[in-house]
């Protein structure tokens, strides 16, 4: 059983940190991009990125499966204790082709089909995200660390919603017109998560395709802050099937009373 505390959280973000540094040094130059059997883009960031964080994993926990984007065929299911490893190893791939700087590097534990622990670190920009159930959340930019906590949105205020830069949605316009005062902020990867996390964000809808590997990381340090992530039935984002690699839509919310889920119940 990997048990979670101060070392190994340590020892995840420098994990996250030096595949950051690969991604980075591809980044740097000229890649080629080809389309997997989904359709969706791979680089050879992706594919660096991938194996240091698979065998880091399995020096650090041999006997925990760990399910990469990069490697969905070789995971036979958590192992005895109900863990796994859930990675990204670079989430925002399209944002790396355009080269914005909005991608990140996406480590979880799954406990129970719960993420436990969560790391997020987006190396473009040199900012980490890190969360575990009983040690809090926090941001470290440089030399910078603090603590986070997400935000109490009121209604009537100003609502701060964040949605993909890449990934639109008819749905989403549809919601935004229900709010008589709002802000949209676009953001790429995992880090429309952090937002909510950090209290720079009301609610992100994601109403569109994600898969596994996409959010538990980002839900970790959401949940861990004091916000949710929620199905549209408001029932917590799982991890506990494995034989579904796509999440259901969800919002991401952090604390107040509003109820975000009814708002959605008659457009989606």
């Amino acid at each position: 059983m990997q048990e979670v505390n101060e070392s190994v959280l340590a020892e995840i973000e420098r994990i996250a940190r030096k595949a950051g540094d690969l991604i980075m040094e591809v980044y740097a130059r000229d890649f080629t991009v080809v389309d997997k059997d989904d359709k969706s883009p791979l680089t050879e960031a992706d594919a660096k990125a991938h194996s240091y964080i698979v065998s880091e994993l399995q020096a650090l926990s041999p006997a925990t499966p760990i399910l990469s984007e990069e490697d969905v065929g070789s995971f036979a299911g958590p192992d005895g204790y109900n863990q796994y490893w859930l990675v990204d190893p670079l989430d925002g791939t399209k944002e790396f082709i355009k080269r914005n700087g909005e991608f990140t590097v996406n480590i979880a534990l799954i406990d129970s089909g719960k993420a436990i622990l969560g790391v997020v670190y987006a190396p473009a920009i040199d900012v980490l995200y890190s969360a575990a159930q009983g040690f809090g959340a926090k941001k470290v930019e440089g030399n910078e660390t603090a603590s986070i906590s997400v935000s109490s949105y009121v209604q009537g205020e100003l609502c701060r919603v964040v949605g993909s830069r890449s990934h639109g949605s008819d749905t989403m316009g549809t919601f935004l017109q229900r709010l008589p005062q709002h802000q949209m902020v676009a953001m790429g990867s995992s880090l429309k998560l952090c937002l909510i996390a950090e209290g720079q964000a009301d609610i992100y809808p994601r109403l569109g395709p994600t898969s596994l590997w996409d959010t538990a990381a980002a839900q970790c340090v959401v949940e861990v802050a004091g916000g949710k992530v929620v199905t549209l039935a408001g029932e917590p984002l799982g991890y506990g099937n494995t034989s579904k690699i796509l999440n259901p839509y969800f919002l991401a919310i952090g604390a107040g009373d509003i109820d975000w889920v009814g708002m959605f119940s008659d457009i989606v």
